[in-house]
């Protein structure tokens, strides 16, 4: 297999691991700048396969990253199952919140793929153009992370307004992540058929729930999304990353059939490697602050990175995404140092 991060999603252990950063294609890069600013909004750029299409292959024309991931949203979900989605310059994603139950009885039995059709546009230009040993990405976000957004209608600091819609109406929640559930299934299996190597999940919210909620709201969900995309695409390789899940990956990693797991920095990288890299090939953790430091500092987060991890199957990332201020030169210091 010429793809070394595909060989790793089957298990392989790379002598250099394979590396791609999460926000790859984003805010640091001045050619990324150039392009939004022709696009004009956020979502006008998701939607202009064109454009879109330029800023994915971007940082690996820069860089010779061994992935390249689909540059689009978690909120195109939300976006396509009617609920108006805004992103305002430096304040984040607006929803139309979801404050009471009654609003979940206003969602649609089927997500659009009309709306989502320029990105599966974007990806077939991406594959026509990607160089042959670099893996594509596509992405969704959990459906817990997604949730969490449509019913705040933005994204808060612990995002309290899920949680505690979740309480005081579970059937309701429970209504609204088997809404995403479906639309998420539906629209990972379209970009593996318009052209993607692998998939990710994004669960950025995964860690601010206890144990109970764990299982059913992020748990049990993704399991389906797993199950579901395999029963249409059964080699399907997927991505789990549940971002704070410290202590419940275990039963993250047993119970849903991921291909590989998502670590961030916060986690320690002894338990991370006993009890879960000896079950599934691991990804990360790089902390992304200490790729914006630089210096000794990156220096000595690379080679703890790769002490913890490099003898089994590993996919070298950040703990999360690359920060907009991060220097270009951080990044080729970076890749020096894990190739060599």
């Amino acid at each position: 297999m010429n793809k070394c991060l595909l060989s790793v999603l089957h298990g392989e252990r790379q002598k250099i691991p394979p590396v791609w950063l999460m926000r790859q294609a984003g805010r640091y890069l001045p050619e990324y700048r150039a392009i939004r600013e022709r696009a004009g909004g956020f979502l006008d750029l998701c939607f202009s396969p064109r454009l879109a299409a330029e800023v994915t292959l971007q940082p690996v024309r820069r860089f010779g990253f061994d992935a390249a991931i689909l540059f689009s949203d978690i909120l195109v979900v939300p976006h396509a199952l009617g609920r108006k989605v805004r992103f305002e310059t430096g304040e984040g994603p607006k929803l139309e919140p979801m404050k009471e139950p009654q609003a979940v009885s206003t969602l649609p039995a089927q997500i659009d793929h009309k709306v989502l059709a320029p990105v599966y546009e974007t990806i077939g230009l991406v594959k026509d153009l990607l160089p042959p040993g670099v893996t594509f990405l596509g992405f969704c976000g959990a459906p817990w992370t997604v949730a969490t957004y449509m019913v705040a209608g933005e994204g808060t600091a612990d995002q309290a307004p899920a949680r505690i819609f979740a309480y005081r109406h579970p059937d309701a929640f429970s209504r609204l992540i088997e809404c995403l559930v479906k639309a998420s299934i539906e629209y990972l299996v379209r970009q593996f058929r318009a052209g993607v190597d692998a998939v990710q999940i994004f669960d950025t919210w995964a860690g601010i729930l206890p144990p109970e909620e764990f299982q059913r709201w992020c748990i049990a969900p993704t399991a389906t999304i797993v199950r579901g995309v395999r029963a249409q695409i059964p080699d399907a390789k997927i991505i789990g990353f549940p971002r704070g899940a410290s202590s419940m990956l275990p039963r993250y990693v047993e119970e849903i059939a991921v291909d590989a797991v998502g670590l961030d920095w916060m986690i320690d990288r002894r338990f991370a490697k006993e009890t879960i890299q000896r079950r599934k090939p691991v990804q990360g953790n790089l902390d992304p602050l200490v790729l914006l430091a630089g210096g000794t500092a990156l220096d000595a987060g690379i080679a703890a990175v790769l002490e913890a991890f490099c003898d089994g199957p590993f996919i070298f990332n950040l703990g999360h995404g690359i920060l907009p201020e991060t220097p270009i030169a951080n990044v080729e210091h970076l890749l020096k140092r894990l190739r060599g």
